[in-house]
């Protein structure tokens, strides 16, 4: 907790962001951030709850009213063990988390929850600059040999965790840079990829070893990784999901990370060889409502299109919890985001119905129809009725609809099982596969999820492996790690 009286006191407060026509100019982070004084007021508002239930809002398991406490007196040492004790990237969760652990926060229940996400982020930042942050330097070595397929947030939070414990770590990443979806889903104005570099930049000083342009079976043969002692498969859910419109081949419309991908490679002056995906002077339609989804409207704000629609099939959100959404579940209520609020006009309740063609075969309009719901108090939907089919402009078609599970090419080639959904199967009670000493963790295990899920993921199929090889394990567990605080 921070000051005893301080939740009484003080109200929730973000930092400041650049006004929307500056931030729109360029592709750079427009979060200020917080004065030291404001800090330290967020951080006093952590009440004396009894039963911290942020604790369980978070799938880190970050212990946070200790550390909102350290940042509340000045300790940022101790504030910075404590939040990477659960957490090897606060850079990251700081930055792009949804903060489930705001929406389970007590104070929540009567009040504006604590800017946990906010704080988390500040205590990081500080940490780089006061030279706490350093690369691992442990005596303790194995002979152990561990191959992670992936670099994404659970494959780089396993390499973190299992270079901790002595062993020799190898990441296999197929693409031309690592971080996964970090580097190629998630836009430069949400997370500057600097950020990225200077993690990977300690995890190599710390010894672990990264090899880009990797891609097993192909250039990494299956026999070289099976050579490892201990394999982990973090490939993520990359296959997207089908959409049976009409219309869907025609040009113009595209997988929304596809676009993403190609103005993060811009931005980073890496070049790209597929046709460019440009937003510049068109009419931008995005199907789906998600983060992906809103990546997509800041980026083509930045790239000035014309316009700007978001399509949701699921009806405006409710302004208050719903009676099937109580305090400490995840909060499901309407929200703007940061890069909504740079402008759009979001359709709720709409279905896409075709994609409309010109004479040359590139997309000119998509055809919806919007639905009529009653929605009572516990969400349930009654549909009331629909409109006659209507045309919406659109040069430039981005679905943003998730993704279905992870590429199948590699579990076939290993003889690891998947389910029926596609997902490489492996439950959390020891993250392995079918396939002795291969082990999984993140999307490719879970399905799609957030990066927070796939970094928790990570670390705890690292203490599997390290378990399996050596017996035991002193990694930390989230189950340890609340006992004892």
């Amino acid at each position: 907790m921070g000051k005893i009286t301080g939740f009484k006191e003080y109200d929730r407060e973000l930092p400041q962001k650049e006004p929307v026509a500056y931030r729109i100019q360029n592709f750079q982070e427009f979060n200020k951030g917080y004065t030291d004084s404001q800090l330290n007021t967020q951080a006093a508002r952590c009440m004396d709850c009894g039963i911290p239930f942020c604790h369980s809002g978070c799938p880190l398991g970050n212990v946070i009213p200790e550390f909102n406490d350290a940042v509340y007196d000045g300790k940022w040492e101790d504030a910075y063990n404590i939040l990477t004790s659960t957490n090897n990237f606060p850079e990251f969760t700081g930055r792009i988390c949804p903060a489930p652990c705001e929406s389970a926060c007590v104070l929540g229940i009567h009040s504006s929850p604590i800017t946990i996400e906010e704080i988390e982020k500040h205590i990081i930042e500080i940490a780089f600059n006061k030279g706490y942050v350093k690369p691992n330097k442990s005596y303790i070595k194995t002979d152990k040999r561990i191959a992670i397929v992936g670099s994404g947030p659970a494959g780089l939070a396993a390499a973190a965790q299992l270079n901790k414990a002595g062993h020799e770590v190898v990441v296999f990443e197929r693409d031309d840079q690592l971080g996964g979806l970090l580097r190629y889903g998630i836009p430069d104005f949400k997370l500057d990829k600097k950020i990225i570099d200077r993690r990977i930049a300690i995890m190599q000083e710390s010894g672990i070893k990264f090899n880009v342009n990797a891609e097993v079976g192909k250039n990494i043969s299956t026999h070289e990784l099976l050579a490892f002692d201990a394999v982990i498969l973090a490939t993520g859910s990359t296959v997207p999901w089908y959409l049976d419109i009409p219309g869907k081949d025609l040009k113009g419309v595209h997988y929304a990370m596809d676009f993403l991908k190609q103005q993060n490679k811009k931005v980073s002056g890496i070049d790209y060889t597929d046709e460019p995906i440009i937003a510049q002077g068109k009419h931008v339609v995005i199907i789906g409502d998600g983060d992906t989804g809103s990546d997509c409207i800041g980026t083509s704000n930045r790239q000035l299109a014309q316009s700007i629609t978001q399509i949701a099939r699921k009806p405006i959100p409710a302004k208050q919890r719903l009676k099937n959404n109580p305090w400490p579940l995840d909060q499901v209520t309407f929200s703007t985001s940061s890069s909504q609020e740079e402008g759009c006009e979001r359709l709720w309740a709409t279905e896409t119905k075709a994609f409309l063609s010109d004479e040359h075969g590139n997309v000119k309009a998509v055809q919806i129809i919007e639905v009529e719901y009653q929605v009572d108090d516990y969400g349930r939907r009654t549909q009331l009725g629909q409109s006659e089919p209507k045309e919406i402009p659109a040069d430039l078609v981005l679905l943003a609809v998730g993704y279905q599970h992870t590429e199948q090419q590699l579990p076939q080639q290993l003889g690891v099982k998947v389910d029926a959904r596609g997902n490489i199967v492996a439950t959390e009670k020891d993250y392995q596969t079918s396939v002795d000493h291969i082990f999984t963790a993140g999307d490719c295990r879970k399905g799609q999820s957030l990066v927070v899920w796939a970094i928790s993921e990570g670390r705890e199929c690292a203490r599997k492996v390290d378990e399996f090889l050596m017996g035991q394990s002193e990694l930390e567990s989230k189950e340890a790690i609340h006992t004892y605080a």
